[in-house]
């Protein structure tokens, strides 16, 4: 869940440099978190960039969870309404927290989501998250390990073919790929 706080607007492998900080520390925990000066935690969570925004929205998000009890028992759109209600958390965050953390079968339509399906052409580029999300968990068996895989999959092909400048000779996808098919022209 830190995880999915930290991750927003920076790459992951600055996330796992902030959580070992934290780790080292002995402050992954959310009372720790909740608990610690916001400059002191900033300062722990540097490598992930936008530290002191970051270090506000984890500290809500932790205090959330230690108000709370028995979110597991909670259904999907009830777990998901409360986790949007904290400050810092938008349906990306709150999705990914759902489907990693609860196990929940929520789709996390992501940045390499909409890179991905836009160049195949296969989703409109400017739907908004929700129309995205309902398109794909419609299209797809509420399935948390498939979930899970897919979004994993997509991640792993838009960071290494389909980055931002796409390596499309290398694509398995590229035979039905629009934007591939536009760059051999």
């Amino acid at each position: 869940m830190v995880g999915a706080v930290l991750t927003q607007n920076t790459a992951w492998r600055n996330v796992e440099r902030a959580i070992d900080n934290l780790r080292q520390a002995n402050l992954l925990n959310p009372t720790a978190i909740a608990d610690l000066a916001p400059v002191e935690l900033a300062a722990h969570l540097r490598p992930a960039g936008y530290f002191n925004v970051k270090a506000k929205r984890l500290q809500s998000f932790c205090r959330f969870l230690q108000e709370q009890s028995k979110l597991e028992r909670l259904q999907t759109a009830e777990l998901r309404a409360r986790l949007l209600s904290v400050h810092g958390i938008g349906p990306e965050t709150a999705d990914d927290i759902l489907l990693y953390a609860f196990l929940r079968p929520v789709f996390v339509i992501d940045a390499y989501t909409r890179r991905l399906f836009g160049r195949l052409g296969l989703l409109d580029g400017k739907a908004s998250y929700e129309a995205l999300r309902s398109c794909f968990e419609s299209a797809l068996d509420a399935d948390v390990e498939m979930f899970n895989e897919y979004h994993a999959l997509i991640v792993v092909h838009a960071k290494h073919v389909c980055r931002t400048r796409p390596c499309c000779e290398q694509c398995c996808l590229s035979s039905v790929c629009a934007y591939s098919v536009v760059e051999k022209k």
